[in-house]
């Protein structure tokens, strides 16, 4: 069962945040932050952060770790329509309001969750690592054209009724995030890869791409037999829970 939602006061509103705490619930425990995809399918925006609390609430109990989910502005409760430079910003914040007395804090990203999270390891002081999951290395061919990719956000209900951004706008916004770019900032930081042998939506030689991006630092597991959707796999789980060992 996830816990109870905590709000953090985010650039344009509450961010809608759930935190696991390990047992004896130690102010002083390392922070995992994972971070969401961006929903494509329609009405995504209701559920793009649905299951990960109650992954943050496995891998506190097993791993000794404070774990915090944070939905950003456009998804789940949280007020605002979705920008990539939005999301920085919200992520951003809410380092800054759980790192306080915990260290190490490393970031773990599901698909453009883990450009994201890619993105604001490369650039903040306070994160020491991050784990990313069936990650696009190349934004450009994920997203499609600036008019498809407006209207797959529109369709997911993560863009509000007053559009900050035009389609132009919007894409070139996501694009900056460059995965590859911020792969080759992580290092000396640590940086785990994971990706499904079979994910059809990214293909697995984007995380051959981003290894070399960041000149082979870090690990990169490839699931045997599995596709994009890694949040549930137990695979995924005990790899975590084994990089997470390792970051103490």
């Amino acid at each position: 069962m996830a816990p109870k939602p905590l709000y953090i006061e985010g650039p344009v509103g509450p961010l809608e945040t759930f935190l696991s705490v390990p047992s004896g619930g130690s102010e002083n425990a390392p922070l995992l932050l994972l971070c969401h995809g961006l929903p494509l399918n329609r009405e995504g925006s209701r559920t793009a952060a649905l299951q990960l609390p109650e992954l943050g609430e496995r891998l506190a109990a097993e791993s000794g770790w404070a774990v915090g989910v944070a939905s950003l502005r456009g998804v789940g409760q949280s007020p605002g329509t979705f920008s990539a430079s939005g999301w920085k910003e919200d992520l951003s914040c809410v380092i800054a309001s759980l790192r306080d007395g915990r260290h190490p804090i490393v970031l773990a990203g599901f698909g453009i969750g883990g450009a994201l999270a890619l993105r604001v390891a490369s650039e903040s002081d306070d994160v020491r690592g991050v784990a990313i999951f069936a990650t696009p290395s190349n934004l450009s061919g994920w997203c499609g054209s600036e008019e498809e990719f407006a209207q797959s956000c529109e369709r997911a209900g993560v863009i509000g009724s007053e559009a900050l951004l035009g389609p132009k706008e919007l894409l070139a916004d996501v694009l900056a995030l460059d995965p590859r770019g911020a792969a080759e900032g992580i290092p000396p930081k640590r940086m785990m890869i994971v990706h499904g042998s079979n994910d059809a939506i990214v293909p697995v030689s984007a995380a051959r791409e981003l290894l070399e991006a960041a000149d082979g630092h870090g690990e990169l597991r490839i699931i045997q037999g599995a596709g994009h959707w890694l949040r549930a796999d137990p695979r995924m789980f005990a790899t975590l829970l084994g990089w997470l060992d390792r970051q103490l």
